[in-house]
Order: structure tokens, then C-alpha cells, then sequence
């Protein structure tokens, strides 16, 4: 017999319909799935034997949907900051990975960035990284949702020697996940420039018939649009469409380097664009013209990108910021309002993974992924505007609840199933191993 639960929130934020904000409601909850969103008071009546989670000061909303991860990259958080893409990567983060990297690596890692998500009102994360099993475990484990990328890049890794040998593991992770409700995948060839065009035709007729999403880092520097020039003869995403990655299944991730006949590109391909604007920012990368994709119609959802270039996965911040530079990039404060950021959390995340029929809004027959978080702390009183202060004033800490899938795995900021000290104990672990043997000790001084 399936379990009963009505959560009764002060505010609710169903997301779909649109721009309503309803109070004195409750959500109810039977197994996984929301059956109910009728008000409070009729549904203690109406289900009188159910168990009651009063959440009297919190908002209720979707659980957020973190579209761009490297979650085992949680271990090298702060290892070489304040560089260009090229130098981070190329003389840091492929060196230390290239020594370090292995099953217990992104297992702990994975374990690290998957307790600082859920702290944080996260429930579902689309994840690019090498042993994607490993990840996926690390998930199941700790009862959260995500989208296991099955990395495809043109250089010899610890996981697989060439791009063949990638998608051909990738196949054998993808179908040994089947049936498990936690878990779905993509393809994930890394960018590109670093992915050949006999591999990324194989991703597209496999991506076809799978149903897979392809997920890939696409014109993230400006550097790029040259190497693309210089390697195949033509703009990225002239070589995308002539490959046929520009569909629905693309999942674009950065996008800062923009123009007009791009734009229409993408959004007569109904291509999802996945925007990243903390690392963006702190890698120097440019700035993903938001108002523009808007005026297209493109999909557009966010992601924080890894730890080791954000430094956090904290989304409601991630939103927060992706409001203000869009508005101050654009010279226009009606850009991105706040409803509008919330949706690139919840729903416009959903539609990107073809999962809007079960994610991203409070919705009878919907999964029941949500989220509450405390809107009584200083900087989110008083209370005009609850969608305003969710975005613009609320902090991560103030989030105190999240289910996936109906089952509590945060209650009153306390972790119900994740051994959180453990994952600290395994983090720095790591930390002095990688520093120890790197001497990677100290502020970087320059």
C-alpha cells in the first residue's frame, strides 16, 4: 500500500500554470507521484489518516534541475583558479586528472557534490564525466535523479583509449542502467574541437535510435570560433548543422559566443542552450546573450558547471546572477525577470531532458520532486513578492526539505540517508593526497 503525505506549505509555487503563487494549499504525495493540489483545509479532511510535513514559513516549489555537472570535479574545488579555459584545463586540470582519476575518485567526488546539491534544493543533475557508472551508483545511493553522461573525446583517457571505445562502453553503461527509475543517459562528446566528425555522426544515429540526449560544451570561448576555423573549414555550428547535432536532443552548454545567424540556427532546430554564467564569468569566457535566445524562443535552462570552475553548485545563486547579468548585458531590467529565472530551474530544465510530462512543475501525476525553503530569515523579510525573494534575496542554507521521487531525503536541513561526515572524511582525504603529491599547498601567489 502506497503512503500518504500532505505537505502543507505557507506559499506554494506550482511553476505550470505560470506565474501563480498560492497559499494556504496542500500538495499531496501518494508513492512517488503528486496526486492532489487542493486546498489545505479540504485535504485534512480528505485525507485525514495521511501523515502531515507542516512547513508553516516555506515556499514549496519544483526541486531544481542542475543541467550542467562535472560532479566528481567537486574534489579539485579551488585547485587552479583565476586562468583562461585553455591554461585550467591543459596545464592543470588534465594533469591532476590524468593522475588521479579512477573509480574511487568519482565516487567520492560524485558523493561530495551530490550531498552539496540536495543541501541546496537540487534533485536532479545532468552529469559530463569519465566512469559515468561510478556516478550513477554514487546517485542511486544517495537516492537522487540525474542524467549520466557518457563521455566521447579524441584523447586516451583512464576509461577509454579513442572516441570508438568511448561510445561503445558508453552503450554497454547506458543499457545496464535501464530500469532504474533514478537514472537516465546521454551522449556526452566533450566539445567540438576535441571530438572527431566520424564519431559525432556515430553519436547522432545512436542518439536517434536511443533517444539519447547529446550533451556537449559548444562555443564556450572565444578561442574556439578560430580552432573550429583552423580544424574543419567552417564555424562551429555551420559543422554541428552539416553533422545533424543541431535537434531538439542537443543539450548546448555555455553558448557565449553568439550571432545572429547562429540564433537562428538554433531555434529553427529547437536547440536546448544550457547557460552557465558563474563560470562563465570566473573563467572569463564571455556572456551568453540571454535576451537574444528569449527573442528566438530558445530553450534555455541553467547549470553550474563543475565545482572546479564555479567554485559551488549552489543553483538559486546560479539563478540569481543569471538574472542580474542578463539584465545589465542587455541594458534592459525587464530581461530574465524573476518567475522567468525559476523556470530555467524547474521546467525549462524538464523540457531540455524531454522529461516535462514528469519534472519541473507541482502537477497532479507529476513525480514528486520538490523542494521547500524557509522564507522567514532576515534577508527575505518582509514579504512582498515570494518569487522575488526566491530568487533575488533567498539563500541555499534557507532550503529545508526535498523529496525525490515522494521520499524525504532532507528534513530541517538534516540529511535522512547520506552519511555527510563521511563524504567530508573522503573529501579531504583526497584533498591531501592531491596536494601532498602535487604540492599543490597554499594560496596560489603570483
Amino acid at each position: 500500500m502506497r503512503q500518504t503525505t500532505l505537505l502543507l506549505p505557507r506559499f506554494l509555487v506550482p511553476v505550470r500554470p505560470r506565474q501563480q503563487v498560492l497559499e494556504q494549499m496542500a500538495v499531496v504525495i501518494e508513492g512517488e507521484l503528486i496526486t492532489a493540489v487542493l486546498p489545505r483545509a479540504e485535504a485534512i479532511l480528505a485525507y485525514e489518516g495521511a501523515s502531515r510535513v507542516e512547513l508553516p514559513e516555506h515556499v514549496l516549489v519544483p526541486g531544481f534541475i542542475n543541467m550542467h555537472t562535472h560532479s566528481a570535479m567537486s574534489l579539485l574545488r579551488g585547485y587552479a583558479d583565476d586562468l583562461n579555459l585553455q591554461v585550467w584545463l591543459n596545464d592543470h586540470i588534465w594533469p591532476v586528472e590524468k593522475a588521479f582519476l579512477g573509480p574511487g575518485f568519482v565516487h567520492d567526488g560524485a558523493k561530495l557534490a551530490i550531498a552539496e546539491m540536495l543541501r541546496g534544493g537540487t534533485t536532479f543533475f545532468n552529469d559530463l564525466y569519465f566512469f559515468p557508472e561510478v556516478t550513477a551508483a554514487a546517485a542511486v545511493e544517495a537516492g537522487m535523479r540525474a542524467c549520466i553522461g557518457l563521455p566521447v573525446i579524441d584523447v586516451p583517457t583512464v576509461w577509454a583509449a579513442n572516441e570508438q571505445e568511448c561510445i561503445d562502453k558508453g552503450l554497454d553503461v547506458s543499457a545496464s542502467w535501464q530500469g532504474e527509475p533514478l537514472i537516465s543517459t546521454s551522449f556526452a562528446p566533450h566539445a567540438p574541437y576535441s571530438v572527431g566528425d566520424a564519431a559525432l555522426k556515430r553519436i547522432v544515429e545512436l542518439s536517434a535510435v536511443h533517444d539519447l540526449r547529446v550533451h556537449m560544451h559548444v562555443l564556450e570561448s572565444n578561442w574556439e570560433i578560430g580552432e573550429s576555423l583552423r580544424q574543419f573549414g567552417k564555424s562551429t555550428l555551420e559543422r554541428l548543422g552539416d553533422l545533424g547535432l543541431l535537434n531538439e536532443r542537443l543539450l548546448a552548454v555555455h553558448m557565449t559566443q553568439l550571432n545572429g545567424t547562429d540564433l537562428r540556427a538554433l531555434s529553427n532546430a529547437a536547440v536546448n542552450v544550457i547557460h552557465c554564467p558563474e563560470s562563465n564569468l570566473k573563467l572569463g569566457n564571455g556572456i551568453c546573450p540571454v535576451a537574444r535566445l528569449q527573442e528566438h524562443g530558445i530553450n534555455m535552462a541553467l547549470g553550474t558547471d563543475g565545482a572546479a570552475s564555479n567554485n559551488d553548485l549552489d543553483l538559486l545563486a546560479e539563478s540569481r546572477t543569471a538574472a542580474l547579468l542578463a539584465k545589465g548585458y542587455s541594458a534592459d531590467p525587464c530581461v530574465l525577470n524573476a518567475f522567468q529565472a525559476l523556470e530555467m530551474l524547474t521546467i525549462n530544465a524538464a523540457k531540455a531532458l524531454g522529461k516535462s510530462h514528469q519534472l519541473g512543475s507541482v502537477e497532479v501525476g507529476k513525480l514528486a520532486d520538490l523542494c521547500a525553503v524557509r522564507m522567514d530569515s532576515l534577508q527575505t523579510t518582509p514579504m512582498y513578492d515570494v518569487v522575488s525573494h526566491l530568487i533575488y534575496a533567498a539563500s541555499s542554507q534557507q532550503v529545508s526539505h526535498v523529496w525525490v521521487g515522494g521520499r524525504m531525503l532532507l528534513q530541517n536541513a538534516q540529511f535522512l540517508q547520506m552519511d555527510v561526515n563521511d563524504t567530508i572524511d573522503r573529501a579531504t582525504y583526497w584533498a591531501e593526497r592531491i596536494a601532498t603529491e602535487t604540492g599543490a599547498v597554499g594560496a596560489q601567489v603570483t
